[in-house]
């Protein structure tokens, strides 16, 4: 008998899935049996929201879907933080879920979900995945997953969850139903070439153009092409937090990064700039300065061209005078067509100006890198760090110094790559998805760069590094506080409160995050002395073992050149 677990295995194999990340339960065992049977590899959690970061990272580090297993309840519930961070950053995940039987709805069976409603659990994902399927039939199984995997992948990428009551499982699927393949091709939405001619002219007569993008231009194709536009007219280049590294950081139009965290001659340009090419963005917040034009954007007078594949992010911020429905990639490789027919633009005093802010800002930044005191600056793990790891590294950032100091002012290698949560902005994020983007590129270095708040939140990262043999390294930038929010506080209130680790008579407490590694099976750096960290550093890299290095790091806050609107509130300005 070919049960519906089997043929949903079979299914997953035929459309490329290597791993599922993920926690086992009453409602799943079926499927983890008939996974145990296939090709296909289940990587065990100690903790769903462990495997949800996990399948996280492996889809971004790889551009295939991640897929999620989980248990009814509960289990499900452990995993809603990973799964909203993979669908606010557009990432494709599929998560499915075991639950209870469908002949037992409303009888308030073992962990069922059902206060509001008979066995709702899915009601609990609706607001922030693209879809919810829940099946009552076992025929309908293959159609939905089919539907499943072309919804998160298609349009703007995103999670979803496939609903299962665990008989379904063990059910037979019957030899009638059919098989769904997914669709052998698919086009994607291309700019019309009136409109990359209109584009492209726009571009040209700008006395002060931008272009300015965000996480959603991927692949090589659309960062080559969208290099060679802006070198052809000398534009350039602005980033979101999520797209640092689309452009190597030392390239010459590169400014840097917007926003209540960008640097003060971006926000300066970008206020100024008489024409703007949005590539790819939702004008995030923090990226925008709490849309203050005071600050960082000012539409009107500046005029915005918007491209992105969501017709829903076209003018959700700002007044739009092209908007186009398109895939970004395919966008800028049209523009920088039309444009290479068009004169080329020198612009060298713009170039000068840009390169003498950056090597100011990184000579700053490593400046203040060198100093010897002890707990060690931020600025000067960043350095050990920069000048430890291989140019190739990856960086899996938490939030705090190690997502908003590397965005900053951290020069990322050309060949390196940062990965960061920047819709959700999760604190557990970088310890787990570290895993899943080992999993997929294992003979890369892989960094957890994190705090100690964020280790904290995902200490089963440690067993799950241990027990795949994964040679992350767990770097824990330890200030014994959840410090830019007690940063935040003592700023505008005059003390922090709730927000610093402390014993019982007050001191600074933290665990030894070294020996907590080295119980999981773990390589443990304790860091003493200002020397030790690279040190440590080159012998993780060249051991290929997973390994904890906990720092003590002084609490300080990342400069802030721009504008958050949470500092008008604490100052009771209210617009």
């Amino acid at each position: 008998m070919s049960t519906a677990a089997d043929a949903l295995v079979a299914q997953l194999a035929d459309y490329g899935v290597e791993y599922i990340f993920g926690t086992c339960g009453h409602t799943n065992i079926a499927l983890l049996d008939a996974i145990g049977r296939s090709d296909i590899e289940f990587v065990i959690a100690r903790h769903e929201q462990t495997a949800a970061h996990a399948a996280d990272g492996y889809a971004r580090a790889t551009g295939k879907p991640g897929v999620l297993l989980m248990h009814v309840g509960p289990g499900m519930m452990n995993a809603v933080t990973g799964v909203a961070t993979a669908a606010l950053d557009s990432v494709p995940l599929i998560a499915i879920s075991g639950d209870i039987p469908s002949y037992m709805y409303g009888r308030h069976p073992h962990q069922e979900v059902n206060l509001h409603a008979d066995a709702d659990q899915t009601a609990i994902y609706r607001p922030f995945v693209k879809r919810a399927w829940n099946v009552h039939r076992v025929e309908d199984l293959p159609r939905f997953t089919e539907r499943a995997f072309w919804t998160a992948t298609s349009g703007r990428p995103g999670a979803v969850l496939l609903n299962v009551p665990m008989d379904l499982f063990s059910r037979e699927l019957p030899a009638t139903v059919p098989t769904y393949p997914l669709p052998v091709s698919a086009t994607r939405p291309d700019l019309p070439p009136a409109d990359a001619d209109r584009i492209a002219a726009a571009l040209a007569a700008a006395e002060r153009p931008l272009i300015y993008i965000g996480g959603g231009l991927g692949g090589p194709d659309g960062r080559r092409a969208l290099r060679e536009l802006a070198e052809h007219l000398d534009i350039p280049v602005a980033h979101s937090l999520m797209a640092k590294g689309a452009l190597p950081d030392d390239h010459p139009l590169v400014l840097g990064m917007t926003g209540f965290w960008g640097l003060e001659v971006t926000n300066e340009y970008a206020r100024n700039a008489d024409l703007v090419l949005a590539i790819a963005t939702r004008f995030a917040e923090t990226d925008s300065s709490s849309w203050n034009p005071a600050y960082t954007w000012s539409f009107p007078p500046s005029r915005l061209i918007q491209i992105d594949i969501d017709p829903a992010e076209i003018g959700r911020n700002y007044p739009v005078e092209l908007g186009v429905v398109a895939d970004a990639a395919l966008a800028v490789t049209a523009i920088r067509d039309r444009v290479r027919e068009l004169d080329p633009v020198q612009r060298p005093e713009l170039r000068a100006r840009i390169g003498a802010a950056r090597a100011e800002l990184f000579a700053a930044s490593a400046e203040r890198g060198r100093s010897d005191n002890f707990p060690l600056r931020p600025e000067r793990i960043l350095a050990d760090v920069r000048a430890a790891l291989p140019p190739d590294a990856v960086l899996v950032t938490d939030v705090g110094w190690n997502k908003n100091g590397v965005a900053q002012c951290y020069p990322l290698p050309a060949e390196g790559r940062f990965i960061t949560p920047g819709g959700a902005s999760t604190m557990g994020f970088g310890p787990a998805a570290a895993l899943g983007v080992q999993i997929a590129q294992p003979d890369r270095v892989v960094v957890a760069l994190i705090g100690d708040g964020g280790m904290s939140a995902q200490l089963p990262a440690l067993p799950m590094a241990a027990e795949q043999g994964l040679p992350v390294i767990f770097l824990v930038m330890n200030n014994r506080a959840h410090g830019t929010i007690s940063d935040l506080q003592s700023s505008f209130f005059g003390r922090s409160y709730g927000c610093d680790f402390t014993d019982p008579d007050g001191q600074p407490y933290s665990p030894d995050f070294a020996a907590l590694g080295r119980s999981c099976g773990l390589d443990g750096y304790l860091i003493a002395e200002p020397g030790e960290l690279t040190t440590a550093l080159k012998a993780a890299v060249d051991r290929r073992r997973p390994a904890v290095i906990d720092v003590p790091m002084v609490n300080e806050p990342v400069p802030t050149p721009g504008h958050w609107n949470i500092k008008d509130i604490y100052q009771g300005v209210f617009e």
